[in-house]
């Protein structure tokens, strides 16, 4: 998977185009990401007992991987991820501007 937890992304598809943010879990088998503040939908909860009321809260879901793009460090700009091998060592690159991210 391309992308890795602290990541900044932004959302290319959906009802919250154009947000960024920063990825805090990456679910692989699923190809989805978690990012805080993004994806949010409303939940009706109801009364259980004394201790827990009831009420609408708000709960972050997973996207896909395909509806975000990366934010390179370097130049700032949306971009796609790379690979380059040097010796014996793999690391991720900035399509746009080559460098290492």
């Amino acid at each position: 998977m391309k992308f890795k937890k602290g990541d900044e992304i932004i959302v290319t598809i959906g009802k919250d185009k154009g947000r960024k943010g920063k990825i805090e879990k990456v679910l692989p088998k699923l190809n989805e990401v978690v990012i805080p503040g993004i994806n949010t939908y409303k939940k009706h909860v109801k009364k259980r007992n004394e201790k827990q009321i009831g009420g609408i809260i708000e709960k972050v879901r997973s996207m896909a991987i395909s509806k975000v793009a990366l934010v390179c460090p370097k130049c700032g700009k949306m971009t796609r991820i790379g690979y380059e091998v040097i010796g014996t060592e793999k690391y991720r690159i900035c399509k746009k501007c080559k460098q290492k991210i």
